[in-house]
C-alpha cells in the first residue's frame, strides 16, 4: 500500500528505552507520558484536509507504539512503508531530540523520499532545522493544511512551484530559500480541528487501530478535545501561544475562529463514538459575548451526551455559569492561577484579578452545577520564591473553605518544565522578566532533553530560585498539598502514601544522580544504566495521584454498531471523493489530449 503521506510523531528522547531519565512530574497534568506521545491535533486536521483531496495520507504515532511495545522495532516499521513523503511534527520543543533523531533514521532508510517539519517550535527554528541535511522543507505558521496540499502537489505531480507556497522554507541548491510567512488564515472552519473523522475512517481504510492512538491509555480513557481558536488574546509572559507570541512567531495578529456551528457540528459526531468528556480547548470568551451566546444557544438544542470541559483564562461571573448551566447538562471547568499572589498574576498577565474575585468565580461555578474545578499552580514563574510557592497550598486551603469545603474542587501544582516556550515574552527577553536562560539554539534544547534528571533538563533559572531550588519547591510545594488533600478527605490514604513515597523516591534519585554525573563519562554511563529500571515507576504521576486528573465516566465508548456505522459511512465519502476525483483527472486528460490533436 502506497501513501502520499505518512505523518510521524517522536518521542521526546530518541531511544528513550535506553537512557536513563528521572522526568519527574514534567508530565504530570498533561495526558501524555514524559515521552509526550500526545501528539498535535494538527496532524489530524492536514491528514483529514489532504484526505478530503483524495490524497492517502497515515498518522503513525511512534512514540505511543514505541511505549505500548518494548519489542517494537521502528526501523523494521519503517522500511516497509512506501510513501512520496513524511512529515514529522516539532510542535512542542521537548520534542527536539526525538523528531530529529527521527529524520535521521527515515532519511537514512529513505534516502530520496522528502522530509517535511511543521509546528510551533519548528516555526520558531525553521531557519536552524532547513540546515540539517535530512530535512527538506519546513512548512511556518499555525495553520499549514492548505500549504501541505500544495506542497504535495509539487511532490507528487511537479504542477506547483515552490516559491509559490507561502510560508515554505527549502532547498535550492542546498542553498535555504525562506519563502514570506504570509498565509494567516482568519477562520477555522474549512478545517476539521481535531480530525476526529479522519482518524476512524483511517482505522477502517487502512486497517490499523494502534498507529493513529493518541496517547498511551487512549483506549481505556478516550479523551476528546475541540479547538475553538487559534492565537490568543491574552498576553502570558510564559507562554508560547500569547497574543505576542503568536504575533512573532506566526504573523498571526488577531483570533481565527472555529464558529459555533461547527463546533456543535464536532459535538454532534464525537458523542457517537464516545462518552469520554470532550474539552473545549481556549476560553471561548475571547471570541467575544455575541459567540458565547451562540454557542450556549445551540448546545442547549441538542441532546448532549457527554460532559463538557471549558477553560477559564480570566475572572467569570455568575451570568457566565447560568447561562453554561441552562445550556450543559454536565459541565467541568479548569482555570491556570500559576500563584496566589495578586502581584505576580498581574505581571506575569494569568488570572489577573484579586483573589476575592477568584474565590467568586469558583462559588458561582459551585453554585450553578460544576460537576468538578481543576485548579493549577505553577513553580517556576516570574517573582516567585520559595516561601511564594509554598503558600500556595495556604491559598488552597482559603478557597477550600470559602467555598464550604466542596470536594468538587481538584488542586495540583506542577513546575515550568523542562523549557521556556520559544517565542515566548520570557524567552525572547529573559532579563526583562526575571529569567536566567541555559537554552538558546534548537541544538541546546537537543542536549538538554537528553540529561539524566528533570533539574538538568531545565532550560531556566529565575531571579528568585536556581534550578536546585525550582525541583526543591516543587516536591516541597507537592507534599504539602498532599497533606492539605489528605487533611480534607480529597484523597484517599492509599493516594496520599502513595505520592509520599514516590516524592521521598525522587528526591533521593535526584541527590543519586548529582553525584553519578560527576563521574568519569564511562562509569557515568553504567550507574545511570542501573538506575533506569528502577526509575520508571516514578516517571509516573510522581507528584500527584495516577486517578485525580480523571473524570468519572461511566461508558467510555459508544457500542460498535455505532463505530461500525460511523466507520462505513466515512469510507463511503471517502470512495465517492476519489472517483469525484478520478473523473476530474480523466476530463483534464481527454481535454489536454483533444487539445494535442487539434
Amino acid at each position: 500500500m502506497k501513501f502520499d503521506l505518512v505523518l510521524l510523531h517522536a518521542p521526546s528522547v530518541y531511544d528513550f528505552r535506553k537512557n536513563a531519565l528521572l522526568a519527574g512530574p514534567i508530565s504530570d497534568v498533561v495526558p501524555s507520558s514524559p515521552v509526550f506521545e500526545m501528539y498535535p491535533i494538527g496532524l489530524t486536521s492536514i491528514a483529514e484536509y489532504l484526505e478530503r483531496q483524495g490524497l492517502r495520507v497515515k498518522i503513525l504515532n511512534i512514540a505511543n507504539r514505541m511505549l505500548m511495545d518494548e519489542s517494537f522495532d521502528v526501523e523494521k516499521k519503517l522500511k516497509k512503508i512506501k510513501t512520496r513523503a513524511f512529515g514529522i511534527d516539532l510542535h512542542w520543543l521537548p520534542h527536539a531530540h526525538g523528531s530529529i533523531e527521527l529524520a535521521k533514521i527515515v532519511k537514512r532508510l529513505h534516502p530520496e523520499i522528502p522530509i517535511v517539519f511543521g509546528g510551533l517550535s519548528a516555526t520558531y527554528y525553521y531557519k536552524e532545522l532547513i540546515e540539517y541535511p535530512f530535512i527538506d522543507y519546513v512548512l511556518r505558521g499555525d495553520s499549514t493544511e492548505k500549504l501541505m496540499l500544495q506542497l504535495m502537489k509539487y511532490i507528487k505531480f511537479g504542477t506547483y512551484p515552490l516559491d509559490g507556497i507561502a510560508n515554505l522554507t527549502w532547498k535550492d541548491s542546498n542553498q535555504p530559500v525562506y519563502n514570506a510567512l504570509s498565509y494567516v488564515p482568519d477562520s477555522l472552519d474549512e478545517f476539521d480541528i481535531p480530525g476526529y473523522r479522519y482518524t476512524i475512517k483511517s482505522v477502517f481504510k487502512y486497517r490499523n487501530f494502534l498507529d493513529p492512538l493518541p496517547y498511551n491509555g487512549w483506549l481505556q480513557y478516550p479523551n476528546t478535545a475541540i479547538l475553538t481558536a487559534k492565537g490568543c488574546t491574552q498576553g502570558c509572559l510564559i507562554c508560547g501561544g500569547s497574543k505576542q507570541s503568536y504575533k512573532d512567531n506566526c504573523n498571526r495578529k488577531a483570533l481565527a475562529k472555529r464558529s459555533p456551528e461547527k463546533l456543535i457540528e464536532d459535538i454532534l459526531f464525537i458523542q457517537r463514538f464516545s462518552r469520554a468528556p470532550i474539552f473545549i480547548l481556549h476560553d471561548i470568551r475571547q471570541a467575544g459575548k455575541e459567540y458565547v451566546d451562540d454557542f450556549f444557544e445551540r448546545l442547549s438544542k441538542i441532546k448532549l451526551k457527554n460532559e463538557l470541559v471549558f477553560e477559564l483564562f480570566q475572572f467569570a461571573n455568575e451570568e457566565y455559569f447560568e447561562k453554561m448551566e441552562k445550556a450543559v447538562p454536565k459541565y467541568s471547568i479548569e482555570l491556570t492561577l500559576e500563584t496566589h499572589d495578586e502581584k505576580i498574576r498581574r505581571f506575569n498577565g494569568k488570572f489577573n484579578c484579586t483573589n476575592v474575585k477568584v474565590i467568586e468565580t469558583l462559588q458561582s461555578a459551585l453554585k450553578h452545577s460544576c460537576k468538578k474545578i481543576d485548579i493549577f499552580f505553577m513553580v517556576g514563574i516570574p517573582h516567585q520564591d520559595t516561601q511564594s510557592a509554598l503558600k500556595n497550598v495556604d491559598f488552597c486551603e482559603e478557597i477550600h473553605n470559602a467555598c464550604g469545603e466542596d470536594k468538587r474542587l481538584s488542586y495540583f501544582v506542577a513546575p515550568l518544565a523542562p523549557f521556556l516556550d520559544p517565542a515566548s515574552p520570557a524567552f525572547e527577553h529573559p532579563e526583562k522578566y526575571g529569567y536566567k536562560k541555559f537554552c538558546n539554539t534548537i541544538e541546546d534544547h537537543r542536549k538538554a532533553i537528553t540529561q539524566p534528571s528533570w533539574k538538568y533538563m531545565l532550560s531556566f533559572e529565575t531571579e528568585y530560585m536556581t534550578r536546585d531550588e525550582i525541583v526543591q519547591s516543587t516536591y516541597d510545594s507537592a507534599k504539602k498539598l498532599n497533606e492539605f488533600k489528605w487533611k480534607y478527605d480529597l484523597v484517599d490514604k492509599k493516594t496520599h502514601d502513595e505520592v509520599i513515597e514516590k516524592i521521598d523516591k525522587s528526591l533521593e534519585y535526584i541527590e543519586k544522580i548529582d553525584q553519578i554525573v560527576a563521574l568519569p563519562e564511562e562509569e557515568k554511563n553504567r550507574q545511570l544504566a542501573l538506575l533506569s529500571k528502577e526509575m520508571e515507576e516514578v516517571n509516573k504521576y510522581s507528584i500527584c495521584g495516577k486517578h485525580e486528573l480523571k473524570w468519572e465516566v461511566k461508558k467510555h465508548y459508544a457500542n460498535i454498531f455505532s463505530l461500525t456505522s460511523i466507520g462505513l459511512e466515512l469510507l463511503a465519502e471517502d470512495i465517492l471523493i476519489n472517483v469525484k476525483q478520478r473523473f476530474k483527472a480523466d476530463q483534464k486528460q481527454l481535454a489536454e489530449t483533444s487539445k494535442s490533436r487539434i
